[in-house]
């Protein structure tokens, strides 16, 4: 098990690829896959409640819940206090969640299936409660009654440990499952437990607030031993090159950054945002930074070692070039030559709306050779590229950037 931080290196898989994994990695033990699931669940909740004198586990009626049931029964073997609310649903549960119950109810886990208030009552911050309601298929708006256990756990005053997910939150966008709804609030965990792999869902939208501190319990997949493509890396692999001392600016690479239309001009005074770009494209290595402001302006403000440049004086075939930061409508009289002439282009701001608003940009822009340009939009930039919602975007983000590299490639 591992705590996946800023500087971990994993492949993140959604829930049909996750399935799929699961009969191979259950080819490798004998013990069952839910039970190893579960036994890491124990022992985390043991690693971040260790003076816990009752643990709470909330279950659901799927295998996120059967997860639960095991956790919860190791616990108790280990000597705890635990009691499980099984969630009942009419349908019933899978066979590895009803297989999962039957351990539990052998070895003597209180289980019952409704909230235990007297429990609930004597808990306090030294304690723990177990979200096992919702695993990473959830993709509907919470019921009436989960929103009560949800509730119910959002107000326990221990911690909480969230297994795939915290419930409420959906695994793949990283947005509320009832985000429409005004009555109920998801879980805010302390600490999530990824199974096999982590979902996107955990690093994008309410996903890093609601996570808490995020661990990752492999279950002996390792990403180079199947071949599955990821939906996406977390952190993906790169090889980090340092400087060699016996280099100079003139061996890095040299950025230009175009954009900062003045308020004098018609403006919104954002020339901040072009000197900020160039700023970190000195932190990020670069051995010669250029600073084109828009409107024959140049400022102060500006780092020492960044040169100030009219744009028509750089010879943009022989740079990598940022435009739009800032840009506002100046920028759009610009773009022509910057498309046509720009060796790579980071297309960003100011001049993704530019692009909305002309098709002689479009084409310029499709016309590029692949690979050359990165556009940089935000969720409401994304919509207008795509002719869409913001909503539409941050529901769906993964696949509507595959849609965006598809329009203007």
């Amino acid at each position: 098990m591992q705590a996946l931080t800023h500087s971990c290196i994993w492949p993140l898989l959604d829930a049909k690829t996750v399935r799929q994994l699961e009969p191979q990695l259950q080819a490798l033990s004998p013990l069952p896959l839910m039970e190893r699931a579960g036994l890491a669940a124990a022992q985390l909740a043991l690693a971040i409640a260790p003076h816990a004198r009752h643990f709470w586990v909330a279950a659901g009626p799927g295998n996120n819940g059967g997860d639960g049931l095991e956790a919860a029964r190791h616990l108790h073997l280990w000597g705890k206090e635990v009691v499980v609310s099984l969630m009942p649903h009419p349908q019933g549960s899978p066979p590895h969640a009803q297989a999962a119950r039957q351990r539990a109810h052998d070895a003597g886990v209180c289980i019952q299936n409704d909230l235990p208030e007297r429990w609930l009552e004597q808990m306090d911050e030294r304690d723990l409660c177990i979200d096992a309601l919702l695993g990473i298929g959830a993709t509907r708006p919470l019921e009436a009654d989960l929103n009560a256990w949800v509730e119910k756990i959002h107000r326990s005053p221990g911690q909480v440990l969230a297994i795939d997910v915290p419930t409420g939150l959906n695994p793949q966008s990283g947005q509320w499952l009832n985000h429409l709804s005004a009555d109920t609030t998801p879980i805010h965990a302390h600490h999530t437990l990824s199974l096999i792999a982590a979902q996107t869902g955990l690093f994008m939208g309410h996903g890093r607030d609601a996570c808490g501190q995020i661990w990752l319990e492999d279950l002996g997949y390792q990403a180079h031993s199947y071949p599955l493509s990821p939906q996406a890396w977390l952190n993906p692999p790169h090889a980090p090159r340092a400087k060699a001392h016996a280099s100079h600016k003139g061996s890095h690479g040299d950025v230009a950054v175009i954009g900062g239309q003045a308020m004098a001009t018609g403006g919104m005074g954002m020339t901040g945002a072009a000197v900020l770009a160039a700023t970190a494209a000195l932190h990020a290595g670069a051995g010669r930074v250029f600073l084109s402001l828009l409107g024959d302006l140049t400022i102060d403000s500006a780092p020492q070692d960044v040169m100030q440049r009219a744009w028509t004086l750089l010879e943009l075939e022989k740079l990598f070039v940022v435009c739009g930061c800032g840009g506002g409508t100046s920028v759009t009289a610009v773009l022509p030559d910057v498309l046509k002439r720009s060796a790579h282009l980071v297309l960003d701001a100011d001049g993704l709306n530019s692009l909305t608003q002309n098709k002689e940009l479009q084409t310029l822009l499709r016309a590029r050779a692949k690979g050359h340009t990165v556009i940089t939009p935000h969720p409401l930039e994304a919509a207008r590229l795509l002719g869409t919602e913001t909503l539409d975007i941050q529901g769906n983000r993964l696949n509507l950037q595959t849609s965006l590299n598809a329009r203007w490639s």
